[in-house]
């Protein structure tokens, strides 16, 4: 019985020495949690659906799309409400800090129009990406999806609240 107590302790102090994986490992376990939703984006050639994750609390919206490789074609996040502690729609911005693959980062007005598109973000640049004028939403997607699908400033998104 102590061999098992003792080996099961060396698996476990090895197992916690290995932090880069524990903390791969932890972030597959929060995509698995996390919420999903569908958004719509109706543009001039029709509706495009994206089924992304929810980032509705701060630490959700702190961590964001970091480190994430995995992003489906039409998946992504949203963050919403932005600001998740309330006061209204404000100025955002944004930076890809950690995050290894670029995103198109679509910042929403409080009437649920698309406000500006930062195409194509640099991976991991620390530069801040500005929304340019106060938004109450941000959707990540892709780097390049919404020039593919012809998505522009002005169009309509909707999600199920």
């Amino acid at each position: 019985m102590k061999l098992i107590a003792m080996a099961s302790l060396a698996f476990l102090l090895g197992a916690a020495a290995c932090t880069g994986q524990d903390a791969a490992a932890t972030a597959g376990d929060e995509r698995a949690r996390a919420a999903l939703t569908e958004v719509t984006i109706t543009s001039a050639n029709g509706p495009h659906v994206f089924r992304v994750e929810l980032a509705d609390t701060q630490d959700k919206q702190q961590r964001g799309l970091m480190f994430r490789t995995d992003i489906p074609k039409d998946g992504g996040m949203l963050f919403a409400p932005y600001p998740p502690e309330g006061g209204g729609p404000r100025e955002a911005s944004f930076w890809m800090k950690n995050t290894p693959s670029p995103l198109d980062i679509i910042f929403i007005r409080p009437d649920g129009t698309i406000a500006r598109i930062a195409e194509n973000t640099v991976p991991f640049s620390e530069a801040q990406v500005p929304s340019g004028e106060p938004v109450s939403a941000v959707l990540e997607l892709n780097g390049g999806r919404s020039a593919e699908l012809g998505i522009a400033e002005g169009d309509k998104v909707s999600w199920k609240r």
